[in-house]
């Protein structure tokens, strides 16, 4: 096994999709018309693509830091495959580092990774039409398999009725909160969003300091404004996309937000800033988030004692009778179609998605596959760390809103270059919903998208 990281300083300028020679077709008639079929020169054409060439050698798997263990834990349990681990940044925040070393690949002829995880859902947006993402459910991958994995999830790797990738975990976001300190001060957790207002204005006057939640991060309007039903972000076909940050849905949780930024009970830190962790980990009441916020951040990195930090289920508006939950990341895995080896990388892929000796044991999100979702929530309340009962994470595994997609663009790095600069120099989410908009607008219409307003 090798364990590596991609080297800096590479060239990353994108180059022109390489042309594609096909082989020319000759029909023969003879009693019965027999069709003919084209593939690449060298390349045989099954499963719903042209496959490459079958070698022996090593197989390589491109990781971010968390899914390294994932990775390792394969390698133990699979002595005999040889594994090629390349650590990278698993294209957080929607660096893009994926796409852009597969343009060089393309441009090359040579170095893409047999596996990739990325921690974005967006990926087969490109992929596909890069031809680097290879059909799944064409013969790689077992319809039984594929049927194991919880509704929805793998809509996001879903292209024209094609599954280009599978997903690693759901991020269904939920509200998790800090029993003792909930009981302490006489609290009770918010179900609404009127009510979640109200108790962080009374947090604000009886117990500065401490906090109801954190808008600091580039993935907020994932959890807010997504579980608000904000318009901003509607995937509506293969290269369309409606974007509306200034309707009702979008504007009245700006305001919840702005005014409990304004109180200081809701913090613009970010959880994952040295700020945060130091200053005010163990003044959080309440904090809307992800399926993994409960051990990546709480367990993790802000190392919240165990029978602390419980979960509800992520407030609705009054009135609303359809309950949504926005959703975080949740990553995904491609095999690549141009690997030599990918019957290893097929053997990879339904392990690292599917095993319960890691999805069920020791990945930190909410398995994306549902036997080994139903594993893993034992496997949580049998660990002893949470307070409660973890029943809402299953819950909301089936409320993320559907209007909000997966789209080419990263809406993460739009928020990051748009809303939190404004949110650092004192400007309020509200008034900045129109530059959003339009920053969202630009970056859609750059990725070659129809936008309707």
């Amino acid at each position: 096994m090798t364990v590596n990281t991609p080297p800096t300083g590479e060239d990353t300028t994108p180059g022109k999709r390489r042309s594609v020679l096909l082989a020319a077709c000759t029909a023969t008639l003879a009693l019965a018309l027999t069709a003919c079929s084209s593939s690449s020169p060298g390349k045989t054409s099954k499963d719903g693509f042209a496959q490459a060439a079958q070698t022996g050698g090593a197989l390589t798997v491109w990781v971010d830091a968390t899914r390294l263990a994932a990775a390792k834990q394969y390698q133990e349990l699979h002595p005999e495959v040889k594994l090629d681990i390349v650590s990278y940044d698993g294209d957080a925040n929607g660096s893009n580092y994926l796409q852009t070393k597969v343009q060089l690949f393309n441009r090359t002829g040579k170095g893409w990774p047999d596996v990739v995880f990325s921690s974005q859902n967006n990926e087969a947006s490109w992929a596909v039409d890069a031809g680097f993402a290879a059909p799944l459910d064409k013969g790689l991958i077992p319809a039984d398999t594929l049927s194991g994995f919880a509704k929805g999830a793998n809509d996001v790797c879903t292209v024209n009725g094609t599954v280009y990738c599978l997903r690693n975990d759901l991020s269904q976001t939920v509200l998790w909160y800090n029993a003792p300190l909930m009981q302490q001060f006489g609290y009770t957790v918010p179900t609404t969003w009127e009510e979640y207002q109200k108790l962080g204005e009374k947090v604000a006057a009886e117990h500065p300091g401490y906090l109801v939640g954190d808008a600091g991060d580039s993935f907020a309007p994932e959890i807010y404004l997504w579980a608000s039903k904000c318009g901003a972000n509607h995937i509506t076909g293969p290269k369309a996309v409606s974007v509306n940050t200034t309707g009702e849905s979008c504007t009245k949780m700006a305001t919840l937000l702005d005014g409990l930024i304004k109180n200081k009970s809701m913090s613009i830190s970010g959880v994952f800033s040295t700020d945060f962790a130091k200053n005010e980990a163990d003044r959080i009441l309440l904090m809307p988030g992800p399926a993994w916020f409960g051990g990546a951040v709480f367990k993790d990195t802000l190392k919240v004692p165990e029978k602390t930090i419980g979960v509800a289920p992520m407030p609705q508006w009054q009135g609303d009778t359809e309950p949504a939950t926005g959703n975080v990341g949740g990553g995904t895995w491609l095999v690549s179609q141009h690997s030599a080896h990918l019957k290893a990388a097929t053997d990879f892929l339904t392990w690292v998605t599917t095993d319960n000796a890691y999805q069920a044991r020791k990945s930190p999100g909410f398995p994306a596959y549902a036997p080994a979702a139903e594993e893993w929530l034992k496997a949580q309340a049998a660990s002893g760390y949470y307070a409660g009962d973890l029943g809402a994470l299953k819950d909301a595994s089936s409320q993320v809103w559907p209007g909000w997609g997966s789209g080419q663009f990263s809406q993460e790095s739009v928020w990051a270059a748009t809303v939190k600069p404004g949110l650092t120099q004192g400007q309020t989410i509200a008034s900045l919903l129109p530059a959003w908009q339009d920053s969202i607008v630009k970056h859609a219409q750059s990725f070659g998208y129809k936008v309707s307003q």
